[in-house]
């Protein structure tokens, strides 16, 4: 079995990328890392009404899978966040029922957190997801500084050194790899 960290919602925000479209931001309960993960309006929704105690008039498609699931005498125990395929996070929910069956679920990472919350059960990541696509909000030799690298990512580079890497990427017509980069030097340059 992978091993997993278990993770907390700290923040829920718009996603000035990209329309429509949310920021998750999970960390890990014993560090400092963060994993921010891309949702839709609909999954934001769904996990804000239960994290800001907002009671909808009517059930939210959640809140209907939750009703069926404990109608059933089944919880929901944990989620995992398993893989990143793409830049897609996928997640796996695990189910209990009162006969001792248990399944996994696979699941989008936003609707695994919107029942995760619902059950108030814990949510992980396996730690090779967290070490591919965590970031780091400290030094850990200087506690309290901003991070110099991300974990798994660009920002340890010198903004020379991405401009070069940047042209090898377009160069190799490595378009996606390319993005990463230029975003990294966006972000730098302010």
């Amino acid at each position: 079995m992978a091993e997993k960290i278990r993770l907390e919602i700290i923040a829920l925000a718009n996603n000035d990328a990209q329309n429509n479209s949310f920021v998750l931001l999970l960390k890990e309960e014993n560090g400092n890392r963060r994993l921010p993960v891309v949702i839709g309006a609909f999954e934001a929704q769904a996990i804000a009404v239960v994290v800001e105690k907002i009671h909808p008039g009517r059930p939210l498609t959640h809140d209907l899978l939750y009703n069926i699931l404990t109608a059933m005498n089944a919880e929901i125990r944990e989620v995992t966040i398993t893989t990143l395929e793409n830049g897609v996070f996928h997640a796996l929910i695990h189910c209990a029922f009162s006969d001792g069956r248990a399944i996994e679920v696979d699941a989008r990472t936003s609707d695994a957190v919107a029942m995760a919350v619902r059950f108030n059960c814990p949510i992980y990541v396996e730690a090779a997801i967290m070490e591919e696509a965590g970031i780091s909000f400290e030094d850990p030799s200087r506690p309290g500084t901003p991070a110099v690298a991300l974990s798994g990512s660009l920002a340890s580079y010198s903004i020379e050194r991405l401009e070069h890497m940047l042209e090898d990427a377009i160069a190799q017509e490595a378009y996606e790899r390319a993005v990463e980069i230029r975003d990294e030097i966006k972000k730098r340059k302010g």
